[in-house]
Order: structure tokens, then sequence, then C-alpha cells
């Protein structure tokens, strides 16, 4: 019976076994690295959800820390006669506005024209435009100027202080609508017993075909200065935007009528903030408490459960919330509070109760200055947050604590790699010695064969 070998097909010294010996052989030196990578990249994504949550937290921190936040104003208005927006650090206050006259605009219209196509001259000249007595502008005419054309000619001139427009009110009745920009009354024409025009045209080449641009011109909506009292005294402004009556506030008067406005704290955005701190504190220990779960189970069990590095900074962040504060109280004393599992929680109504006793030493608490104690005495803290932001920062900084740690997975990977590379290589190389092995003996199975196969043949005919 002959024997056979790779390439023969006995099913001795197959491809098939030296396959299997492979199997077995990575199973043993491949694996278990590629296993390891795979851990180590899962640590690496891991780290960039808890770097993320961990970088909503410190900027949430140092919103918090900034003493800015304290300075914001809120304008609360009743009434619809004003509207006021207050600039950080504007002085809290109450007053009444009422406001018995709207700044408007000098509105003038012009005789009717057919069509806005009509010409304006019979031959070439100049129109002279003033506004509240000022100085004149030159504009330009010929034979061939059309109302448009006039239009156009002002609004690219003058535009900055009167603004042109062709309306049609009625079929063939085209009329050239000229305002001033500005609102407020101009020059003396509010006591003239016949108001003179704030806008006035004035043909000095005497080429208009007729006098509907000039004497033809008339009054639409006189020029007037707003009128209002501010707790009961009397004020007047050329416009409806008053920013100069009381620094930082910017007030702009609607309708006739009367507001009630009261500067305060804007303690909205304030606790905007602190809720905001808040989510982000929850989301970053949810991230930590899941990654660094202990447990028998794999399938539980925090990618982190044995890392020292983020199990302590949840410890950090845990310890922080109890001990910021520079002597002087707790963020449980501002409606602060922390559960069993690690979740925080704040009581508006115990931070407002707060704001409403002392706004100064909310501050300072928080982020840093001067404290004043029930005493009497004064106390130098740093704020809360202050201390906050150096703990957070301490692992999320530039090259800080998880920086390092993330060079260190990365560095890990890249050597996991280098041996993977490396027993991959080795492997190759053996079973390639092999393979040549395999087939020396398959050669050696084969010659043997053939010799056999010989004697058999010389037997057989022996006996015959």
């Amino acid at each position: 019976m002959s024997i056979s070998s790779l390439g023969v097909g006995s099913g001795i010294l197959t491809q098939d076994v030296l396959d299997q010996l492979r199997e077995v052989d990575e199973a043993a030196q491949v694996t278990p690295i590629k296993l390891n990578i795979i851990n180590e990249n899962d640590k690496k994504d891991a780290l960039e959800v808890l770097d993320a949550n961990m970088t909503n937290l410190t900027d949430s921190i140092n919103e918090l820390k900034s003493k800015t936040l304290y300075d914001e104003r809120k304008a609360d208005v009743t009434g619809s006669a004003v509207e006021v927006t207050a600039d950080a650090n504007t002085d809290i206050q109450d007053f009444t506005l009422s406001v018995s006259q709207i700044a408007t605009k000098e509105i003038e219209e012009s005789g009717s024209f057919t069509a806005e196509d009509e010409t304006i001259a019979n031959a070439a000249g100049t129109l002279s435009l003033s506004v509240g007595g000022g100085a004149a502008y030159t504009i330009n005419y010929d034979e061939t100027t059309t109302l448009k054309d006039l239009k156009a000619s002002i609004n690219d001139m003058v535009g900055d202080e009167v603004e042109a427009t062709i309306v049609q009110l009625d079929t063939g009745d085209f009329r050239l609508f000229l305002s001033t920009v500005e609102t407020g009354t101009f020059g003396d024409s509010a006591t003239d017993a016949v108001e003179e025009l704030a806008i006035t045209l004035t043909d000095d080449s005497g080429q208009l075909k007729d006098t509907r641009l000039t004497s033809d011109m008339s009054v639409v909506q006189t020029g007037k200065d707003a009128e209002f009292t501010f707790n009961g005294q009397s004020v007047t402004r050329s416009s409806n935007n008053v920013s100069d009556l009381i620094t930082g506030l910017d007030i702009t008067l609607k309708e006739v009528g009367t507001s009630e406005v009261s500067i305060t704290q804007d303690r909205d955005n304030i606790m905007s903030r602190l809720n905001s701190f808040v989510e982000k504190y929850n989301s970053a220990m949810t991230e930590l408490n899941s990654q660094t779960k202990s447990s028998t189970d794999s399938e539980v069990r925090g990618i982190f459960s044995g890392e020292s590095i983020i199990k302590g900074m949840k410890s950090s962040l845990e310890g922080m919330i109890g001990s910021v504060g520079g002597g002087v109280g707790t963020l449980y004393d501002y409606g602060f509070d922390v559960d069993k599992d690690g979740k925080m929680t704040l009581d508006e109504s115990v931070m407002n109760a707060k704001l409403d006793e002392n706004p100064t030493n909310v501050e300072a608490f928080f982020s840093g200055g001067t404290f004043k104690n029930a005493d009497g005495t004064t106390t130098e803290i740093d704020g809360a947050f202050t201390e906050m932001s150096v703990t957070v920062e301490s692992y999320t900084k530039y090259n800080a604590t998880l920086d390092q740690f993330k060079d260190s997975i990365t560095n890990q990977i890249s050597t996991l790699e280098d041996r993977e590379a490396s027993a991959v290589e080795r492997l190759d190389s053996k079973y390639e010695i092999l393979k040549k092995q395999y087939a020396a003996y398959d050669a050696m199975i084969n010659k043997y064969n053939q010799s056999a196969d010989m004697f058999t043949q010389l037997a057989a005919d022996g006996n015959n």
C-alpha cells in the first residue's frame, strides 16, 4: 500500500494539516494580542466619550466662576409704551416712563405725475435739495430725466438724510414721497404759524416743466420730537431710541402710554448656568459610574474598572462637592444636593432665597472675593467654582492626566500592533519552512512508493 503526503493525497502530510497546526499557534500567540488591541481601542473610544463629558463640565464651571455672570441685568416692563434692555452692571432700580408723543419723521409728497417715466424738465439744469435748512445738495437733470430718475438721484446723493420713493395713489396718479431718515423736529418749524418744509427742493435753473416738485410739495407727516416723562420729569428727545437717559439702559419708545420698568439681576441667566452645571456634572458622573463599575460579569463590568486614574478622577469629583467653599459654607447651603446614586439636584427656591438675602455673598461664594460672615467679619475666598475648576482641570487641561492617559493607551496600541506583526511574521517564517520540509518528505515518500510499486509488480509477475 502506498503512502501519500503533501501534494500526493494520502491525507498524512497535507496542507490542511499545516493550516490546523497554524490555527493552534495563532490561537496561542496572535489571538491574545488581537484581543488586547481590541480592548485598548475600546478604552480609547470610551475615554473620548468621557473626555467630552469632562470638557463640557469644565466649560460650565468656568462660566460660573466668572464674576461677569452676576453682573448681568434683566429689564422687566409692564405696559407696552416702551421696550428696555439693560447692559451688565447697570444700577438695579425701578422707574416709570409715560410717553405722550412718539418721535416722527418728516414726510412730504409732490404733485401728481401721470407715470413714473414722465419727464420733469424742458432742458438741462439743477435742483437744490436741503434738509432742515442745512447745506444744499445739487442734483442735475435734463430733458430726458424722468420722475423715476430723479428718485434714484436723490437716494444716491442724499440717501443718508432723505429717503425718496414713488407711490401710485391711483390710475395715472404717481407721487414722489420724500422722508427724513432721522426723526424729530427740524429748525423752528414747530413754532411757526405757517409750517416750513423740513425738506425743500429748489429749481436753480428754471427748466422744470412746472412746480409739482417745488412749491407744490406738501407735508404728509410732520417731524416731531418724542415727549415723555421719567418718574414725572419731562424729557424731550429727537429719536424714539433713547440711550442717554440712564447709563446702561437702551430705551425704545413704542407708543403713547405708561410703562413701569424694573431693572434687576438676571437670575434667569444665573439659574440657567447653574442648572447647566448640574446637568453636565450628572452626565460626567453617569459615564464614570458606568465605566468604573465592578462586576464578575464581563458584560456589566466597566472598561475602566481596574484603572486607578479614572477611578481616582471619579473620587475627586465626588469629594469636591462637599469640600469647596473656602470654609464659609458648602454647596449644600445653596440648594445643591447629591443622592445615594451620585445624582446632583438644585433647589432653586433655596438659591433664590440666598440671592434675596445677600447677592454679594452668593457672588463671592461662587466666584471668589470678600465674604461677609454672620458675626460681621469678612473672609477672602477663591470661590467654590474656582476651586472646582482647579480640581477638574488637573485632569482635563492640555497635557494633564487625561491627555497622558490617552497617550499611554495610544502607545500601548502601537506596541501591541508591533507585537502582532512580529508574531505573524514568525509564524509565516515557521510555516514556510514546514511547507518546504513537508514537500521534501513528500518527495521521499513518493520515491519509496515508486520502489514499492516496482517490487509489487515483480512479485506479481513471478507468481504468474
